[in-house]
């Protein structure tokens, strides 16, 4: 499908065939609520660019779901900690245009920046901790942003990835509220690869009454069993053969569960034997309730295998339910 630009009268729309292209936040909540009163159903996919098929099944999922889809490009600073690399992540801005109008995508919101800018606020120095010490916490933080204020899912955020990176999780909900708040969708489509955050996501919504439905769509994988992920892109040949150990590791896992075992430490000690034997550096391996995250210790209700491992600097999420 081409793709025409008529970008000279209006500075923070695009318009790219049927896609639009909206930088702006009050433009973007505009849109959605002309539309919504015309009774039309939005649906939300939170994104950090660099698209793949994975996101494009995310989209399919929510095209069943809603009359008009909106996909948010914004590769959020407040996630990522000072000693994590946030100008790494890969980008293709132009690449995801084009799939996205493909795709049949009615809206891409790509703000330069949604949280607010100051080196200093009106109570002083926003990064001075109560002891009197500066505190940085976020990549956020550390660019002197005046932004100061955090969503935490206190108990879901904990433990798996919320332990090697303490800052995410309150990252992650407080831009996925911001988006709510700006785009005002009727559900809002995530991976269940990353199987925390949706979660975490859920309980927010929960939590604090926003009128949105979450719903969570299956990993899809590439032909070899890796889980689809932006990161990929970073891991050498050699690398990502490797990484299939992970895949290998949770299928071994599920079989074993199916023929009886219900152990966790022994179906965890499965998992972490396999990648390790593959050359591959675990982060950390989790048995834990489906809704709840809770770790369990034998099997007896619907459960999910969760693992983070590192191949070379290439940190690598997936997971598996048994139900």
């Amino acid at each position: 499908m081409p793709l025409s630009l008529f970008s000279s009268q209006r500075p923070n729309q695009i318009e790219m065939s049927e896609l639009e292209v909206l930088r702006d936040k009050a433009l973007m909540r505009s849109w959605s609520r002309s539309r919504r009163c015309n009774g039309q159903t939005i649906a939300l996919v939170p994104t950090m660019g660099f698209l793949h098929e994975g996101h494009l099944s995310l989209i399919r999922t929510a095209k069943s779901l809603a009359d008009l889809i909106i996909v948010s490009i914004y590769v959020n600073p407040g996630q990522f900690s000072p000693s994590e690399d946030l100008s790494a992540y890969p980008s293709d801005f132009s690449g995801d245009l084009r799939k996205l109008s493909a795709a049949g995508v009615n809206a891409v919101f790509c703000p330069g920046e949604l949280y607010h800018s100051a080196s200093v606020n009106e109570f002083g120095d926003h990064q001075e901790a109560i002891n009197g010490e500066r505190e940085v916490a976020s990549c956020l933080e550390d660019g002197g942003s005046g932004h100061e204020t955090w969503i935490r899912v206190e108990r879901l955020e904990k433990g798996m990835c919320g332990t090697s990176r303490p800052v995410f999780f309150r990252g992650v909900a407080t831009v996925v509220a911001k988006l709510f708040n700006i785009v005002e969708p009727d559900v809002a489509v995530f991976g269940k690869k990353d199987y925390q955050q949706w979660r975490v996501i859920c309980r927010m919504v929960r939590d604090l009454d926003f009128a949105v439905k979450v719903i969570g769509s299956n990993i899809i994988r590439d032909a070899d069993g890796l889980a689809m992920s932006s990161r990929n892109v970073h891991l050498s040949p050699t690398q990502r053969e490797k990484a299939l150990s992970i895949n290998r590791s949770l299928s071994k896992a599920k079989l074993a569960a199916e023929k009886g075992q219900k152990n966790c430490q022994d179906l965890k000690d499965l998992v972490k034997q396999t990648i390790s034997e593959a050359g591959g550096k675990i982060d950390y391996v989790e048995i834990v309730e489906q809704q709840g995250l809770r770790p369990v210790e034998e099997i007896s209700c619907p459960v999910v295998v969760c693992v983070a491992a590192w191949f070379g600097n290439v940190r690598l999420i997936d997971n598996l339910e048994i139900d």
